[in-house]
């Protein structure tokens, strides 16, 4: 295949994926938008559960985000009994790690407390998360099912059933949060109601497709789901528990990061929360174009065609870089255009937040580059199943760079939000300059007979 045409056949597979993850992001983004414009101070105390959740979510996508090559290189191989078998332990793996971790959840109150979190927020954030915590099992199943349709390259019903979400959850946070069609107000924990809500309506409904279409429903998905695999699970499991740590390595930056503001003042941590969605929702393009290139990877990988793996992974990188140029631009020339929507017109504290998020918008447009290449190179290492020194690089990059030096900056030296802010620069650029390094190393290990596979 020619430049161009990796070019299209990422593009096939990426806009539905991009769509996808935007509309999964707008799930997040109208609570963000609803709690702004109930309150402050219910902004601020969802910003810290959510930060918390995702911490814990992500990690746990580990195992989803392994079944993603597993099923691809063996779906260019037609095993479809491969494809089942692991699509299931990324499943089982799903529920028992959700069951692990949900009573950190609901009893998260002592963990905000550690550290140093305001009372009232710490008690409301635990309030919140002893309903949404819930919604960790169909969520982590989400991701499961979702890698494997992206696998077989099937995105589009992912991107319809995800829209059935959003519509889901705005309409459950217009009437839990606010009280309408004569339900009573319930602020916060209407918000966390309607989360995990939403959570359970996708599942089911990309579970009844799977069951029932007719490309997927020959693979029999949860025939004698219950039967143990102990030979798939294993493998499953050491491919996915690196990602789940370096997943966690990545969120746990930016999940600490709005632990540190949370120091400086409830107006700053409102600004970031902002911020750190908008920032968010362009990352979503940059992942989807990434999960493209993980599942082109993969079927190269099946097929050993590593020119096609490379022209793939160029295309992908080159697409993602072209959003980062857009994203830049809009960052640094409408930045209080992006944030006013946030934010009750009627609010006190309006100006504030409007000021110092438009800061830190254009310091985002800077960890834009950076971050979008750290994903890109991830990306492409998990498309040849390369996890755990990925994991380790991720580590160093993220704890021992980016948020050393965000507490620094941003406490120490008393530079505030934006200081932070920079110091998430500088741990994104440290995993993207490790991680690309790492990529090419492998692949030309596994392209050139001549070069050692242990490298």
């Amino acid at each position: 295949m020619t430049f161009s045409q990796h070019l299209r056949a990422v593009l096939v597979l990426g806009l539905p994926l991009i769509g996808s993850h935007l509309a999964q992001f707008a799930i997040g983004l109208f609570d963000t938008i609803m709690l702004g414009w109930y309150g402050v101070t219910e902004l601020a105390a969802s910003v810290l559960a959510n930060s918390f959740f995702f911490v814990i979510f992500i990690m746990g996508a580990g195992f989803a985000f392994a079944v993603m090559p597993m099923v691809a290189e063996a779906s260019s191989g037609d095993d479809d009994t491969t494809v089942r078998r692991v699509t299931r332990m990324g499943m089982w793996l799903s529920v028992i790690y959700a069951a692990l971790f949900l009573p950190l959840m609901i009893w998260s109150k002592s963990v905000f407390l550690a550290f140093g979190q305001d009372p009232g927020l710490s008690q409301m954030a635990q309030d919140y998360l002893r309903i949404a915590g819930f919604g960790l099992f169909p969520a982590l199943l989400i991701m499961v099912l979702k890698s494997y349709l992206a696998a077989l390259e099937r995105t589009q019903v992912v991107l319809w059933i995800t829209l059935l979400a959003v519509a889901v959850n705005a309409f459950g946070n217009w009437v839990l949060i606010f009280g309408n069609l004569g339900v009573p107000e319930m602020g916060l924990k209407g918000a966390a109601i309607a989360s995990a809500t939403t959570h359970l309506v996708a599942v089911l409904a990309l579970a009844l497709y799977v069951a029932k279409a007719p490309g997927t429903r020959a693979q029999v998905m949860f025939q004698r789901i219950w039967r143990p695999d102990p030979e798939v699970f294993g493998r499953v499991f050491r491919l996915g528990w690196p990602i789940g740590l370096t997943n966690l390595a990545e969120s746990s930056l930016f999940s600490a990061s709005a632990l540190i503001i949370g120091l400086i003042g409830t107006v700053p941590l409102a600004a970031h929360g902002i911020a750190i969605q908008i920032a968010s929702g362009t990352f979503m393009i940059h992942l989807a174009l990434g999960q493209a290139a993980t599942v082109r990877a993969g079927r190269a990988l099946g097929r050993r065609d590593f020119e096609g793996m490379w022209r793939g992974g160029s295309a992908a990188v080159s697409l993602s870089m072209f959003v980062v140029a857009l994203t830049m631009i809009a960052f640094l020339t409408v930045p209080e255009l992006l944030i006013s929507g946030f934010i009750d017109p009627d609010e006190p504290a309006r100006g504030a937040i409007l000021a110092m998020g438009t800061t830190l918008l254009a310091v985002a447009g800077l960890f834009q580059l950076v971050d979008a290449g750290q994903v890109m190179a991830l990306s492409m290492l998990r498309g040849i199943q390369d996890t755990r020194v990925p994991m380790i690089m991720a580590a160093i990059a993220y704890w021992l760079v980016g948020l050393p030096t965000a507490y620094f900056l941003g406490i120490v030296l008393q530079i505030g939000p934006v200081g932070v802010w920079l110091g998430l620069v500088a741990g994104l650029f440290m995993a993207s300059a490790l991680l690309w390094w790492r990529f090419v190393q492998r692949f030309r290990a596994m392209s050139s007979p001549a070069l050692s596979p242990s490298l």
